[in-house]
């Protein structure tokens, strides 16, 4: 029987581990498929507080595991396949195996939506992103492409605009999902540039490691052409990891667990932290943040029920 088991290990599952860990509460991280979170995938982080000179990704979450470490928490490289939150105590299912646990952290992040392109897959943190705020900034007076059309795309696409000479805005149809007021602004904004009608087919260059350029079709003449790129940035939604707890937290038709206050959910003892609760910030500051929330919440439930 644990007292608290956190599901992910990017920022807020690690955040909420250090805390969990001084409260003596002997926390289990389940890692998840994608240990480290969203940062295992970014070189450098500059917009952590406390690092002069920025910081790798995974050396950030690498250090957050190593502090949790220290007070005690331990690490499982597995994932979560089920949960049964029906009755107390809560049941997880981890690989093959059934765990009971007082309290649950699910801090199990949202996946980044990808092309799916085999060269994209291995340009990311090389020129590929999927976030602006983390990366727009080494691309200043650079050509930058974007590929997306909703709301994120055009907000992803006007940021990106304050460092680079110009943004190009692919979408492969020529009506775009973006709000009025967000599609307006873009138009508005003299480095947009809008592709319509477009897909990306590929972005080079793998084997330099770097990203060069894009191969692009238009769907409507067949015709391909290469254009010059220095950054690529995929702005077609978030995936959030909840789909094991389907039918028992509350979410949004996205799959976003719905907040009851704090870091609650619809299941008292059941706590959220980061990304798979938040669609607006997604930085790493606020999920390490709200893994704080988790953890000082679920110290507080454990202490009520007499733990």
């Amino acid at each position: 029987m644990r007292n608290v088991v956190i599901i992910g290990s990017g920022c807020a599952g690690n955040t909420a581990a250090i805390y969990t860990a001084r409260a003596n509460l002997k926390p289990l991280v389940v890692g998840g498929h994608e240990a480290g979170g969203q940062l295992a995938l970014t070189t450098l982080v500059e917009n952590f507080p406390g690092f002069p000179e920025g910081i790798n990704g995974p050396d950030l979450v690498e250090n957050m595991k190593l502090q949790a470490q220290n007070f005690g928490a331990e690490y499982l490289h597995a994932a979560v396949t089920d949960s049964d939150f029906s009755k107390r105590p809560f049941r997880l299912k981890i690989d093959d195996e059934w765990m009971e646990t007082c309290t649950v952290i699910i801090a199990s992040g949202a996946s980044a939506r990808w092309l799916g392109l085999p060269s994209e897959q291995k340009l990311i943190g090389h020129g590929v992103s999927s976030c602006a705020t983390c990366d727009g900034f080494f691309y200043r007076d650079k050509n930058i492409m974007v590929a997306g059309g909703g709301d994120s795309a055009m907000e992803e696409a006007n940021f990106l605009t304050r460092f680079g000479k110009q943004v190009t805005l692919v979408h492969r149809r020529d009506q775009f999902r973006a709000s009025k007021i967000m599609l307006d602004r873009a138009r508005r904004n003299p480095k947009i540039r809008f592709l319509t009608n477009t897909v990306v087919d590929d972005v080079f260059d793998a084997s330099e490691k770097l990203v060069t350029g894009a191969r692009l079709r238009n769907v409507v003449s067949g015709e391909a052409w290469d254009e010059p790129v220095d950054g690529f940035f995929v702005a077609i939604g978030h995936i959030p990891n909840t789909s094991v707890f389907k039918g028992q937290i509350d979410t949004d038709p996205e799959g976003y667990i719905l907040s009851k206050g704090g870091a609650r959910t619809n299941i008292p003892g059941v706590f959220h932290a980061g990304d798979v609760q938040d669609r607006m910030y997604r930085q790493a500051i606020t999920a390490s943040g709200a893994g704080c929330m988790a953890a000082i919440e679920a110290e507080r439930f454990l202490e009520a029920e007499g733990h």
